[in-house]
């Protein structure tokens, strides 16, 4: 009896092990478009009497112009610093008294506004976004405080030897696209950014049809509605402000592409360090492309895995070349990134590199092992649930997937995807985006010290 009831306790635990597995991983949401033109998604969730906003703008570094380079990331840094009826120091004050969250964020292709207030303050958290988001001053002398502040980081970042290798990396995979720029920009295009750029930007593309609202967390549908009928139905398309005395011109996203087909390359730049750094990457794919889950297999063995990965083992574990290195894919909008990122000694660069090449070459002409193939389906599957483990995380995912035009049935199809690759398709990309000679190679290190030609 007393094992039988071991037993029961057992199945028991595994039924609500996975009960609420499950659970976490099946999100009910809702989406909808307003008049104005606004995507807006709402997902209930009455656990914590807290409320998560996540507002995504399609339009970032990729929309500004090269000359102005960081004007995507200045206007963002700058949204909250005043607007017509408030100044930045009392929306400063509001949000901290209701103990609220605020946030913007800039990428290669868009905007970010993040706010997360409690369930009881949600009408004043609401007023305060919806403020900053549609009246908005751009005040000069933010402007100012704000640009001194982007030159001192990229001062800093200067010195940073992963930053330097990276930087040097994107420019010479992506060429003149603009994801071969930073987004924070260049000392001398930040200099030049003047308050009728950021107007001009704002102008263009802050409008409720480029811009998706997602809210998740203790509030209804039904008081999602009326709230957000209360503060986004002064948000229109063509609404009449101070902005349109401006006379400014439109600003043409950028179909610029880059060269898939770029010739190996090795930068070295030299810093005093015991250490270099080493970053190699190549043209990778957009976000839309069909490899994408075949390369989320193939990246986690190959270097993405952490300790599992065939990098760490060979590198790490079995050469004592590094602590870390990895391997990782940056999917955007247009076009991605494939790199592979370590330190190691100066002196040790040129056979760190060359088993890089040896295990590129492996995973072209190999098949991988069951093992691996079983190992890697199972951790991002995993791993993708763990992604929705908080109202954070969930109004980001459904942000993304709107975004990006993934399907409203992603979540349910993502496993299916996943579990769906197979060892041809692994050989196949790794042949096709795993290609040395197509890699550029940036070291940063005391070039003394370097044993390669």
């Amino acid at each position: 009896m007393k094992n039988l009831g071991r037993l029961f306790l057992i199945i028991l635990f595994l039924y609500l092990l996975l009960g609420f597995t499950g659970y976490a991983c099946a999100i009910d949401f809702k989406k909808k478009v307003l008049p104005n033109g606004l995507i807006l998604i709402n997902s209930e969730n009455h656990n914590l009497p807290v409320v998560m906003v996540s507002l995504i703008l399609k339009a970032g570094m990729i929309n500004e112009p090269p000359e102005k380079a960081g004007l995507a990331n200045l206007v963002s840094e700058t949204l909250a610093e005043g607007t017509i009826s408030r100044t930045s120091r009392q929306i400063s004050e509001e949000l901290d008294f209701i103990g609220a969250s605020f946030d913007t964020e800039t990428t290669e292709d868009y905007i970010s506004i993040d706010l997360s207030v409690l369930k009881k303050d949600v009408e004043r958290g609401f007023g305060i976004l919806s403020d900053v988001l549609i009246n908005p001053v751009f005040p000069e002398e933010e402007i100012k405080r704000k640009k001194e502040q982007i030159k001192g980081y990229l001062k800093k970042l200067e010195e940073e030897p992963s930053m330097i290798a990276l930087k040097a990396c994107k420019k010479e995979v992506f060429g003149e696209h603009p994801y071969g720029r930073m987004v924070i920009g260049e000392m001398e295009t930040v200099n030049s950014i003047e308050r009728d750029d950021i107007l001009r930007f704002y102008r263009e593309f802050f409008r409720p049809n480029n811009a998706i609202l997602t809210i998740v967390g203790d509030i209804s549908e039904k008081e999602i509605d009326e709230i957000v009928g209360r503060y986004f139905s002064k948000w229109d398309i063509d609404r009449k402000s101070l902005y349109d005395t401006l006379n400014v011109g439109k600003i043409i996203q950028s179909k610029d592409t880059a060269n898939p087909e770029k010739k190996g390359k090795v930068i070295r730049l030299h810093k005093d360090i015991t250490q270099a750094n080493i970053i190699m990457g190549g043209i990778g794919i957009s976000r839309d492309n069909p490899d994408y889950y075949a390369l989320s297999v193939m990246n986690y063995i190959f270097g993405g895995g952490g300790f599992s990965s065939r990098l760490m083992k060979k590198i790490r574990d079995d050469m004592g070349l590094a602590y870390d290195i990895h391997s990782l894919f940056t999917p955007n909008k247009q076009l991605g990134m494939i790199r592979i990122g370590l330190q190691t000694r100066n002196e040790a660069v040129k056979t760190a590199i060359g088993e890089i090449y040896r295990q590129m070459e492996k995973m072209r002409n190999e098949y991988v092992t069951d093992t691996e193939l079983s190992e890697a389906k199972s951790f991002l599957i995993g791993n993708f649930k763990r992604r929705l483990d908080t109202n954070r995380k969930i109004a980001d995912f459904l942000s993304m997937v709107e975004f990006f035009n993934l399907g409203d049935d992603y979540l349910e199809k993502y496993p299916e995807y996943i579990n769906s690759v197979t060892k041809d398709d692994i050989l196949r990309v790794a042949r096709k985006y795993l290609i040395p000679e197509n890699f550029v190679t940036v070291i940063v290190a005391n070039q003394k010290y370097l044993n390669i030609d």
